[in-house]
């Protein structure tokens, strides 16, 4: 055993001797492999001296993104605040005061449908409460103690937006209103609207129950992804009875935007004296999902300007937007060197597909956050930064910057064996 340990230990010597006596000759090796990287890194920079060259749609054009549409001209609303935005992505297409916190009156029952369309199932039975059938006009007439099926009272939600049924659909779901005012300011936060909040499953004026256009429009592009809810906003008229004296019930559709305007998918109305008349719109029309609300869009007896104002709104994402692809990967971004690794250098590569309402005003920028070097070891397909789009300097998408090439660091083994091969494989 002696022998063995004794053996190693001059054969180490050995090798760290002829090393050192060799010193000058490896670091210059190595300093000779560190310039030719270096020298391959910054001819492959001047070959992609602009990032552009990798993407489509990538030569911005003209116009600051500044302005309320495409020209820098406005749009001519009777509503105090409006929004139109991308259905798919949710991008704000445009706004006005789009922001601005306002009641929404009722098309607050979007989000009481989609709630209870995702909480439960539609053939359950509704008990209902003396609470939910003293709520007051518009009212389907429900009465304490009757028992209807959920799905029909969703019809009389949304064709006919009768208040008692949107609190008896709440207590249902929720257990109470305030149980099912949790839930739904849950779901609005899960959807990224901050400066929405709900009281009342019914819209009804109460304080503190607002949202903004922008936010309402987000939240309405959520629900026309759910089948069921665009089979019932979509529907001309509903005939059902109450399960128990068949009080039988006739419901229609309101919304006259179904009718009016080519590729219409719906979706509500609302009304109260403190919010004004409300509208929220939906267009499938050449492979564009376009999702408009106005709030406050006059007060009676101007009940057509919510028409007006959305088919304005809508005209103006279907003249001006067309679908392009933003984004489609790159398979190779940039050579990084590897300091302390095997290997030298290792490749980056993003994947992703973005394809966006743009308009062509729109100004479309990509940017990199990626280090200037890694340090072994590096696993390949892990992240090391993000490509950022931006349009009209608003963040549109981020994809992960990620590595082509596993590389391990350079350990005792690895110089062991360099050093073997050096002086005893060499011809």
């Amino acid at each position: 055993m002696k022998q063995k340990i004794l053996g190693s230990i001059i054969i180490i010597a050995v090798l760290t001797f002829l090393s050192l006596s060799n010193y000058n000759l490896i670091y210059g090796k190595l300093e000779i492999e560190n310039r030719q990287v270096e020298e391959l890194i910054q001819t492959e920079e001047e070959n992609q001296a602009e990032w552009k060259e990798f993407l489509p749609h990538s030569n911005n054009q003209g116009g600051s993104g500044e302005g309320d549409t495409a020209d820098g001209t406005n749009i001519s609303l009777h509503a105090l605040s409006a929004a139109l935005i991308d259905g798919v992505s949710g991008r704000v297409l445009y706004d006005k005061n789009g922001n601005d916190v306002l009641p929404m009156a009722s098309t607050t029952k979007i989000m009481t449908c989609i709630i209870a369309l995702e909480n439960s199932q539609l053939d359950e039975i509704v008990t209902i409460s003396r609470y939910a059938s003293t709520m007051p006009d518009v009212q389907l007439t429900i009465r304490e103690g009757e028992q209807y099926k959920l799905e029909d009272l969703l019809y009389s939600l949304m064709l006919e937006s009768h208040n008692d049924v949107a609190v008896a659909i709440a207590e249902h779901v929720g257990g109470s209103v305030e149980g099912f005012a949790k839930m739904m300011n849950d779901k609005a936060k899960e959807l990224g609207c901050e400066n929405t909040n709900f009281v009342t499953p019914n819209g009804l004026d109460a304080d503190g129950h607002s949202t903004t256009a922008v936010e309402l429009a987000r939240i309405a592009s959520y629900a026309i992804k759910n089948k069921e809810f665009i089979k019932i906003t979509n529907t001309a008229t509903r005939q059902f009875s109450e399960l128990n004296n068949r009080r039988s019930f006739s419901v229609t559709n309101k919304d006259k935007f179904l009718y009016m305007y080519d590729g219409a998918i719906g979706v509500k109305t609302g009304f109260t004296g403190k919010a004004g008349y409300c509208f929220v719109g939906a267009v499938v029309k050449d492979n564009k999902t376009l999702v408009t609300a106005v709030l406050a869009s006059g007060w009676p007896p101007n009940r057509n300007f919510k028409w007006s104002d959305t088919s304005k709104l809508m005209d103006f994402g279907v003249k001006n937007f067309s679908t392009k692809t933003i984004f489609d990967g790159i398979s190779h971004l940039k050579t990084i060197m590897v300091v302390n690794g095997i290997e030298k250098v290792t490749g980056t590569y993003v994947e992703g597909h973005l394809e966006l309402l743009v308009n062509e005003n729109d100004v479309i920028e990509y940017s990199f956050d990626i280090p200037e070097t890694l340090v072994a070891p590096v696993q390949k397909g892990n992240p090391i930064g993000y490509m950022n789009i931006r349009i009209n300097g608003d963040i549109c998408a981020s994809y992960p910057i990620k590595i082509s090439k596993s590389i391990d660091k350079i350990d005792w083994n690895y110089c062991l064996d360099k050093v073997l091969k050096m002086y005893f494989l060499q011809p």
